[in-house]
């Protein structure tokens, strides 16, 4: 975000040489990203596993959950699943 930001601060300082205007919008860039793009909280790491469970009991029933839907996508997508199973062992 800092590089967009700051490339688009130089380019429009650039086009301010001819038009006193374009100074201005680079102004109001800088403003916007001082106010609300540094305080602004990072998005969450890709690849989680959602929340962490309260309990063993918690934790063991979405386990269950989601071996139930494995085995289902496994029973209704036998084709997708040997395809997966190939490009896994490759």
């Amino acid at each position: 975000m800092r590089g967009v930001v700051s490339t688009g601060t130089v380019v429009l300082v650039i086009l301010g040489f001819g038009n006193h205007t374009w100074w201005l919008g680079a102004a109001v860039l800088l403003y916007l990203y001082a106010k609300y793009g540094r305080g602004s909280p990072a998005a969450p790491p890709p690849g989680g596993a959602g929340p962490v469970p309260d309990s063993y009991r918690a934790y063991r029933e979405r386990r269950d959950r989601q071996a139930k839907w494995e085995r289902r996508y496994r029973r209704e997508r036998p084709f997708e699943t040997r395809r997966q199973a190939r490009a896994k062992s490759r």
